[in-house]
């Protein structure tokens, strides 16, 4: 792939300090935007973030994403307003309405996240602009606040654009309507991102604007390795771990309730059973995970990646399941050379 928006997300892999090194590296490489996930209890995003805001220059940092019950709006706000003094207009503000089980172990009770979201944007967005801010919602409530600032920081409006993980019609419906952007789900198949884009359009109408008017970075998995074999055999556990903790996304794409069922029953629930992923794995079709991920050897993964960006303002936000970052770095490089390598390419780590 050359020429072009791309970004890469990273999820509970590789280590902080990793994430960190390969951030310049995309940087050099003309990458637009690095997302940082914050999945299950494994990291926070926000610890990374910051690190790698302040070892680049240029590159965009989101998250991918972040939960919108966890932190309240107010710290979210602040959180991001210290971000972007680390990096001014670069920050991205990836939120999600969050997931059970683990919503529900933390004790927290999601009730109407549409509405819990709409009003979450309103205040995030007001406090982010240095607005002082009074909202009585249902779900969400500030009295009399505004951001302070640190000592000496300008009091100028904050530009970080808000984007939404949005899954369902009514997230998506929502997003259209309030939202910047729309961080559009991994594992999601193409028959999926059709009826998501009516959704956000559905939704921008509402406010006046349409679906072009908002950006969609796609977050797409992918398990690269010249041997596509191998490849395949990464994608197909990560894919039965995933219809096992997010079945919403799975039906979503059109993936069979009997299948989720079968894999949870082998996988005995979330948290898995000692042995469960093994056991479930087989029951997982192959064409279930080309359909939800890029899997295969480079050209494979570029080809599967190519098909997503169906609208101009849809960019590939690659989700490395593979441990060989450097390597998919390089290949789907923006600024990179006719022949397969980069500038200044190193050598890429073999897949473990």
């Amino acid at each position: 792939m050359t020429g072009g928006r791309v970004g890469m997300c990273f999820l509970d892999r590789p280590d902080p300090r990793r994430q960190v090194a390969l951030s310049i590296r995309m940087e050099e490489l003309g990458y637009d935007s690095v997302w940082v996930c914050e999945t299950r209890t494994a990291r926070d995003a926000i610890s990374v973030m910051g690190a790698i805001a302040y070892a680049t220059d240029r590159i965009k940092v989101g998250s991918g994403v972040v939960n919108s019950w966890t932190r309240p709006a107010s710290l979210m706000a602040v959180t991001f307003a210290t971000l972007d003094e680390l990096a001014p207009d670069r920050m991205l503000l990836g939120i999600g309405a969050y997931w059970d089980p683990l919503a529900r172990k933390q004790g927290i009770d999601r009730r109407k996240p549409v509405k819990q979201m709409r009003e979450y944007i309103e205040v995030t967005r007001r406090l982010l602009a240095l607005e002082t801010v009074t909202y009585e919602g249902e779900l969400v409530a500030v009295r009399d606040l505004r951001l302070d600032l640190g000592h000496g920081v300008a009091r100028i409006p904050k530009r970080v654009p808000i984007y939404v993980g949005a899954t369902g019609p009514q997230m998506l419906a929502l997003s259209g309507e309030l939202a910047d952007g729309v961080m559009l789900n991994g594992f999601t198949s193409l028959t999926y991102l059709t009826d998501a884009l009516g959704h956000i359009e559905r939704g921008a109408r509402r406010s006046g604007r349409r679906v072009d008017d908002l950006d969609l970075p796609q977050t797409i998995v992918i398990a690269m390795d010249e041997d596509e074999k191998k490849a395949l055999e990464v994608a197909t556990r990560m894919t039965t771990m995933y219809l096992d903790q997010q079945p919403h996304i799975a039906l979503a794409s059109g993936v069979d309730q009997d299948l989720l069922d079968r894999v949870r029953e082998a996988m005995g629930g979330w948290p898995p059973r000692d042995g469960g992923i093994e056991a479930a794995m087989p029951l997982v079709p192959i064409d279930v995970v080309r359909s939800l991920t890029a899997a295969g050897t480079p050209d494979q993964c570029r080809e599967q990646v190519a098909a997503y960006s169906v609208r101009p303002n849809i960019h590939p936000a690659l989700l490395p399941i593979t441990e060989n970052y450097e390597e998919i770095i390089e290949v789907f490089a923006p600024h990179r050379a006719p022949g397969g390598s980069s500038p200044g390419a190193t050598a890429a780590s073999p897949v473990a």
